[in-house]
């Protein structure tokens, strides 16, 4: 803004709080920032512009504050106004480097605003908000196809943004009713960023009838893995590096029967380059192997 714009004291019933829903419920830095705002004040005014009518005032930024406002019992808040219309008024908020970051999903939500509910073309939104168009595209992106559910569950923090763009969003791309039985199920038992990922590898290679039980119970089939993931290691305390050994062996046979079929496709074969070069590298990683059983069976 190339103004200062003035700060009012304005009832918070005229505030217009659309955009409440592109912000992240945070509860905890709302009780921090209310005993903030009861021992100090408000420090910082929130962000808003008229509505078209001239009698609302739609809070722009600031979100946090209203709450922890509301939290206190306050009537009113200090709201610095910007003469400006709505599109503009984001994108300044978007292209702002102080205050407090956005989060990613924060900014695909505003973007969303900006080009399907304000109209902007993903170029003019980047221009005007100093970012590139790949940086909008990949923000967009994020919130592509997901279903309320899946943005209310982030919104209130039971899933992280993590998850939702890239365990949930293609889970229900994919499965829709399978995305609805995960995200009910992780609504009372949550799991770490790094056990989904775990889950939907496992996903991904699951028959039917296992992925069923999969999207009902995520928890009991980490705890499965967990468990057999201790019962290996306490096999191989017992039987040392040879039976560690024995089961490599027979994992690279299986591999080796997977492999077989590849050789059938056309004749002579035909590999991609990427292909053919990692088949270059098992061929001298086999022949190397090949000179050491040699050493090893026929002294």
């Amino acid at each position: 803004m190339d103004t200062v714009a003035p700060v009012l004291e304005v009832d918070l019933h005229r505030l217009d709080l659309r955009f409440l829903d592109a912000r992240l419920q945070e509860p905890r830095a709302v009780e921090v920032l209310a005993r903030s705002i009861e021992q100090s004040g408000q420090l910082l005014p929130c962000i808003v512009v008229r509505d078209e009518s001239g009698d609302r005032l739609i809070l722009i930024d600031g979100y946090r504050r209203i709450l922890a406002l509301r939290r206190l019992g306050r009537d009113t808040a200090c709201v610095e106004s910007w003469a400006c219309d709505l599109a503009q008024a984001l994108l300044t908020v978007l292209a702002r480097v102080h205050g407090r970051p956005l989060a990613a999903l924060e900014e695909a939500l505003l973007l969303r605003e900006l080009v399907h509910g304000q109209g902007l073309s993903e170029r003019e939104v980047a221009r005007r908000s100093g970012r590139d168009v790949s940086w909008v595209s990949r923000r967009l992106a994020l919130v592509c196809g997901l279903p309320d559910g899946l943005l209310d569950a982030v919104r209130k923090g039971t899933v992280s943004t993590w998850a939702a763009t890239r365990v949930l969003a293609p889970l229900a791309r994919a499965n829709t009713d399978h995305a609805t039985q995960l995200l009910s199920a992780l609504d009372s038992t949550l799991l770490s960023s790094r056990d989904l990922q775990t889950w939907f590898q496992h996903y991904r290679t699951a028959p039917r009838a296992a992925r069923e039980h999969m999207v009902s119970h995520p928890r009991l089939f980490i705890q499965s893995l967990h468990a057999r993931d201790e019962q290996r290691a306490d096999a191989g305390v017992r039987e040392g590096p040879e039976g560690q050994c024995l089961a490599d062996v027979r994992q690279l046979l299986a591999l080796i029967k997977r492999l077989r079929p590849c050789w059938s496709i056309g004749d002579p074969p035909v590999f991609p380059e990427p292909l053919q070069k990692a088949l270059r590298g098992l061929r001298i990683a086999l022949n190397t192997l090949q000179a050491d059983l040699a050493r090893s069976l026929d002294p």
